[in-house]
């Protein structure tokens, strides 16, 4: 139970998801790994995420990780039925879609939900197929908006510059009168508040970190794995590819600021 939860995305954009899972459990210690040689995975092959997945789901249960939460949407949509195959007998692997799908499930008002991400997540074409798999009538509105994740990678947020983007993805015909959207990309949270001014609160954001947070705790209830030691917890942030001002930045995704340990995991 005092084994830690690992995470990883293919950038710095999971740790919004890492940083909820802290809020939600804070007696759990982490370990994070966040592929920055490789991001974003949103232009990359499906062969090549699954086997980028399967590299850092190893280098987790390494560590002798509890559980693995893929915080990213393109590895969950891409890696992970592969990533349980191989690891999900030895232990939990958590995705960041399922726990999404199951909460609009149970929100009655939803008839209409918007879906953006990047363009591998919106090809899997993952949340319309799960979300009419589960609600019936459900109206799903999906759009691909490739240029969010980097920009927020490079800081360009609450400014002009990020305005004028997400105005123009925002305005497309295809998310016109929907009542809900899923920011299906771990970094878009950043941004949820343009997002809502856009909309002028007339549609609901989706916190998906909050939402995957919550599951993660119910799931590890279920297992009984919850840490219920009062020990400090430990974290661990690992990248493969880091620079001091990519350092700087994870600030933005973490509360509080951390170090990153540069480790390649991918020399055979």
């Amino acid at each position: 139970m005092q084994s830690p939860i690992g995470i990883f995305d293919s950038g710095i954009g999971g740790l919004t998801v890492a940083n909820a899972i802290r809020q939600v459990l804070p007696n759990e210690n982490l370990v994070y790994f966040g592929d920055t040689a490789h991001m974003p995975y949103g232009d990359k092959s499906a062969e090549a995420i699954k086997y980028y997945s399967l590299k850092i789901g190893k280098f987790l249960q390494a560590q002798g990780c509890k559980a693995i939460v893929i915080a990213c949407n393109t590895a969950s949509s891409l890696g992970y039925h592969d990533l349980k195959e191989f690891l999900g007998n030895q232990l939990p692997i958590l995705n960041v879609i399922d726990p999404v799908v199951s909460y609009c499930k149970q929100q009655p008002n939803y008839k209409k939900i918007g879906v953006i991400a990047t363009k591998a997540t919106i090809k899997s074409d993952v949340y319309a197929k799960k979300l009419k798999e589960n609600i019936a009538g459900i109206q799903v509105r999906s759009l691909a908006t490739p240029l969010l994740a980097p920009m927020i990678e490079e800081g360009f947020f609450e400014n002009n510059i990020s305005k004028t983007i997400i105005n123009a993805y925002l305005s497309s015909p295809k998310l016109k009168k929907i009542d809900s959207l899923i920011l299906a990309c771990t970094h878009y949270p950043l941004i949820s508040h343009e997002i809502d001014e856009f909309f002028k609160g007339k549609v609901e954001i989706l916190n998906t970190a909050q939402i995957v947070a919550d599951d993660v705790k119910k799931q590890l209830e279920i297992l009984n794995l919850l840490n219920n030691t009062n020990a400090v917890p430990k974290h661990q942030f690992f990248v493969s590819d880091k620079t001091t001002a990519f350092e700087n930045s994870t600030q933005l995704f973490f509360e509080d600021k951390i170090s990153l340990t540069q480790r390649n995991i991918w020399e055979r």
